[in-house]
């Protein structure tokens, strides 16, 4: 992690477009925020929208904004991220799943720093560094036709890989003691620590959930252990304390790997809609997958 270290902030006092790429969960927005921060434009908006979380409509308009009569419920001229971020920077996740269309307005952007609000003849300027990141091969995507080639060059100039939490264990103790920081509200306000026990626990599982999914454990950590300052490994989710021969490979559940991933899916799904008071728009964001495949999964695993 220490070349990455490096990496980031050299790229953080450049003014070049990033792409960074990772699995689900890896902290891509934590990392663009982080070199948000130390940017030049840190003193300005950091943007963030999920391209995934819209349709190809509401995705237009979110972005570039609006001019009042542009369609049906456009009732006021509403300036969109690109104007909000104006001077900052914006932060494009998941952006392989942007329509052609789309991918066209964005490339105007960074090829010109001008645009048009949705229904509007008036071209604006605008100054922004973009952030882009995917948990795809956009290289694959560009050799299919169903990403385009231009703007795969334009916001590639500096490329971030975000290695998977189980690749980089040394890290754990560190995103834990931050989680723990984070979340110490949750918990009545003081800092609570884990037992040597639960850590050892959280360093044998493999997190296919990856940061976030770690950071969800601690979250619910914190709350569960209520008064007490130390966290005993008891309150760990079964998943994660599921017993395990020493030096041995994690258990697999009593059942088949379609059948296994589907019980992680749910969970994770369930998980997501109750942090979220089930909001399907934050959850499918947080998740990072589209709303729509969201409400398909909610049907299927029928968790309404």
């Amino acid at each position: 992690m220490q070349a990455l270290y490096s990496l980031l902030d050299r790229v953080a006092r450049s003014e070049s477009t990033i792409l960074i790429g990772g699995e689900n969960g890896t902290g891509k927005e934590l990392v663009a925020r982080a070199i948000h921060n130390h940017s030049p434009r840190r003193d300005r908006a950091f943007v963030v929208t999920n391209c995934s979380a819209f349709n190809d409509a509401l995705l237009d308009s979110e972005m570039f904004g609006h001019k009042r009569g542009a369609f049906t419920g456009a009732v006021a001229d509403k300036p969109g991220l690109f104007e909000l971020a104006d001077g900052g920077t914006f932060f494009l996740d998941e952006i392989a799943d942007m329509s052609p269309t789309l991918q066209v307005k964005v490339l105007r952007v960074l090829q010109e720093g001008t645009f048009n609000r949705v229904g509007d003849t008036e071209t604006r300027t605008v100054d922004v560094r973009i952030i882009a990141a995917t948990n795809k091969d956009l290289g694959a995507q560009v050799a299919s036709g169903s990403f385009r080639e231009d703007l795969f060059y334009r916001i590639n100039v500096i490329q971030v890989v975000m290695p998977a939490l189980r690749q980089r264990r040394d890290d754990l103790q560190i995103l834990v003691d931050h989680f723990l920081h984070k979340h110490r509200h949750a918990g009545g306000g003081r800092l609570k620590h884990l037992s040597a026990s639960c850590l050892e626990h959280l360093r044998a599982y493999p997190w296919p959930g990856n940061v976030r999914e770690l950071e969800n454990e601690i979250e619910r950590l914190v709350v569960l252990a209520g008064d007490d300052d130390e966290i005993a490994a008891e309150l760990l989710s079964p998943r994660i304390r599921a017993p395990r021969a020493a030096g041995a490979e994690p258990a697999l559940p009593p059942a088949s790997l379609p059948v296994a991933v589907e019980q992680l899916e749910r969970q994770m799904i369930r998980d997501a809609l109750a942090r979220h008071r089930g909001n399907k728009t934050r959850a499918a964001a947080e998740l990072e997958v589209s709303r729509r495949n969201l409400i398909r999964l909610v049907q299927k695993y029928e968790l309404e």
